[in-house]
């Protein structure tokens, strides 16, 4: 485990100094004394999100033993909100926690093989996309993750050879969350069914559709030109492959102001270009006095923005 966060840093780091984002669980605790053992300078930021009985103690724990492994160590209490669910509010509240305290230096997390795996299965579930399928990347700066080629149980083991005591956070075993499931359900199934090897085996899958979508994005980059104004020319779209077309199409609805443009709403936009039949603008988002919309005017697509 060590030499894995060695060769991360290595290949990915310009610097000696991270942050680890711990949990106190077993994967964050054996990625930071994996981070330690490699040479790395680091701070462990532990998010307290305040949503249990003794959350606070938790945190404190985690500090502890993070000093103790030769860490600095600081606690960062947040208020968690409610849009999206619970499991997508704590998110956004711990993600915007660890941008804020880590004064610029790059965050370290625990997500091992099993949690690529996972991924992988939602997004396949879901229909969102390759990106989606293509699972969590190693490094997305400032966003690290050393240990997605490590199985959750190497990291118990890790913890077990050092005589750490990781926390489990019951919200890992409460079936309320659809991952949980499919850690506890469905991943077993399958490795049933399949004989085993299915966890590398979507790990193994992600990491070559990535290398895919490199390709694929490196394309769309040398056609960025036809995106580049606040209209665009239907006559360029057309010719394009669709997995281009629909990649410079959310990115230019992504720079008019659509948020996170849904697969429909692409689709639907792509249809103005190469399905055009006279209909009406798609929408693709707004504020609360403005309502976006992308038109198709002699023969470009073009913002309008409507009063509500």
């Amino acid at each position: 485990m060590t030499g894995a966060v060695a060769d991360f840093a290595e290949r990915h780091l310009a610097s000696t100094d991270v942050c680890v984002a711990l949990s106190g669980g077993a994967d964050s605790l054996a990625l930071t004394a994996a981070a330690v053992r490699s040479g790395l300078g680091v701070r462990a930021l532990i998010v307290d999100h305040g949503l249990q009985s003794g959350s606070a103690q938790v945190a404190e724990s985690a500090a502890l033993a993070a000093t103790e492994l030769g860490a600095d160590a600081r606690v960062l209490r947040v208020e968690v909100g409610r849009i999206g669910g619970l499991e997508a509010a704590a998110r956004t509240a711990r993600y915007r926690a660890l941008e804020d305290a880590r004064d610029g230096v790059p965050v370290l997390l625990g997500h091992t093989l099993d949690d690529q795996a996972e991924t992988v299965l939602l997004g396949l579930a879901r229909g969102s996309g390759a990106r989606s399928i293509a699972g969590m990347q190693p490094w997305t700066a400032p966003l690290g993750r050393p240990l997605l080629t490590i199985r959750r149980a190497a990291t118990r083991a890790a913890c077990a050879d050092l005589g750490l005591s990781p926390h489990d956070d019951p919200h890992n075993a409460d079936p309320r969350f659809t991952r949980v499931r499919l850690r506890a359900e469905v991943l077993p199934l399958l490795e049933e069914v399949l004989h085993g090897g299915v966890a590398q085996a979507l790990a193994r899958t992600a990491g070559q559709l990535r290398d895919d979508l490199d390709v694929v994005e490196n394309v769309v980059d040398q056609h960025s030109a036809v995106i580049a104004g606040d209209t665009v020319d239907c006559a360029h779209l057309a010719p394009l492959a669709p997995a281009i077309r629909s990649r410079l199409l959310r990115r230019w609805l992504t720079r008019q102001g659509a948020t996170e443009p849904t697969e429909t709403v692409v689709r639907a936009v792509g249809l103005l270009v190469t399905g055009w039949r006279g209909q009406g603008p798609v929408a693709i988002g707004g504020d609360h006095d403005h309502r976006l919309e992308i038109a198709r005017r002699d023969a470009r697509l073009v913002v309008e923005r409507r009063v509500r």
